[in-house]
């Protein structure tokens, strides 16, 4: 692997001020201490713990979503993809699921609907599956990356007397794992934007990691567990269907569904949402001969990417019969939504999501955008975001009803 300075870029620099002032290098090669972290993963072939996992958004430091489950985690060598099987639970109630993966579909539950997505990738043209790592099998992806990639890195090792914490920024590019590294193309995002940063903290007691911190332009996430036990469990006890509830009805991804993702040349749905100030917003009252309305989430990156073009769109067209309305809908907590506009410096209204909303205006993947005429009829609907093709496409769609 190519390795640099700290002082490499100016990412790397404002990732140094993070170690702390009395902390001290390891004095043994940082690769054999690895290999040797690496090793004790190894012989952990199942895992259950109770995991806390939080998130933060760009230029803010206070979590903005926290969440708790309680959770199982195998090796699965016949998976060719992820190389393991998980499934999340009530932390409270361990036997009540909410998502897994058992190496042949994800499968999530949906209490709002009760509905059981399952997902077994037949249908799906990516070369990798869109699942995300259990806790252990992250750290072994790492570690392993650290060792072996190509890429440029800068890596870091320091010694907190009985903790140690593994550093590893890559510069200019955006990596994520799915049982490997997978650094898609990202044409939204300029090259100085684009990096990534692993932080992981690892037991000097037992030599095996306790914390794992990923970074991106969009936000980062954090995951620390307890009351972890080791190889209690095996692969073969593991059957989803026994975790189904008799009265969800269960979806298959991709066979026998009806198309209903396009809602154009349709009326807009109603509803009555709470914006960043905790006051309520009808669509019915909105007077505007042109309105659009996108579907994004706090922590999604090109929804975030899609910022700088809709604040300046809000400014191009004020003096117009037009209104630009963005409804989170990942997070759904009107203070995250209030210090996301505050940080970012939204000048648009700004509306916090219900899962009814959502799921009437087939929003489970954002951003997406609606754009309604006078008679709040749908007359486009444009997924996803690709700066200039779309900010092109969503001007010529307003610039046609104006």
């Amino acid at each position: 692997m190519k390795k640099t300075s700290l002082f490499f870029t100016v990412n790397v620099i404002l990732a140094t001020s993070l170690i702390l002032i009395n902390s001290c290098r390891v004095e043994y090669k940082t690769d054999d201490y690895l290999l040797k972290v690496l090793g004790n993963l190894e012989k952990i072939k199942s895992a259950t713990y109770f995991s806390k996992m939080t998130g933060n958004f760009p230029m803010d430091t206070l979590e903005f979503k926290t969440s708790y489950y309680f959770k199982k985690e195998f090796t699965n060598p016949a998976d060719t993809f992820i190389g393991a099987a998980f499934a999340w639970f009530n932390n409270e109630d361990t036997s009540k699921m909410y998502h897994c993966y058992d190496g042949n579909a994800k499968i999530s539950f949906y209490d709002d609907t009760k509905d059981i997505s399952i997902d077994s990738f037949k249908t799906s043209s990516l070369p990798f599956r869109p699942v995300p790592e259990p806790f252990f099998q992250r750290a072994r992806s790492l570690i392993n990356y650290a060792l072996n990639t190509h890429d440029t890195i800068v890596t870091d090792v320091i010694d907190f007397g009985d903790s140690i914490k593994l550093s590893l920024i890559v510069p200019g590019k955006v990596v994520y794992f799915f049982g490997r590294p997978y650094a898609p193309d990202i044409p939204y995002v300029s090259q100085d934007e684009k990096y990534s940063k692993f932080e992981m903290w690892i037991n000097k007691s037992d030599d095996l990691p306790y914390k794992i911190k990923s970074k991106y332009f969009f936000g980062s996430d954090i995951e620390t567990y307890n009351n972890v036990e080791y190889n209690k469990i095996k692969l073969k006890d593991f059957v989803p269907a026994r975790y189904f509830p008799p009265d969800y009805k269960i979806l298959e991804t991709g066979k026998n569904q009806v198309k209903t993702n396009d809602l154009t040349g349709k009326k807009a749905p109603d509803w009555i949402l709470t914006d960043s100030e905790n006051n309520t917003v009808a669509l019915k009252e909105i007077t505007s001969k042109v309105i659009m309305i996108e579907f994004m989430g706090i922590g999604c990156g090109p929804c975030h990417a899609a910022i700088p073009f809709l604040k300046q769109l809000t400014l191009d067209y004020k003096n117009e019969d037009f209104i630009f309305i963005s409804i989170e809908t990942w997070r759904q907590d009107v203070e995250a939504l209030k210090r996301y506009k505050d940080n970012t410096q939204l000048n648009y209204i700004t509306l916090v999501s219900t899962d009814e909303v959502k799921k009437i205006y087939n929003a489970e993947a954002v951003p997406v955008f609606y754009i309604l005429d006078k008679e709040r009829i749908i007359k486009k609907v444009i997924i996803g975001y690709g700066k200039e093709t779309t900010d092109k496409e969503i001007i010529d769609a307003i610039n046609e009803l104006i």
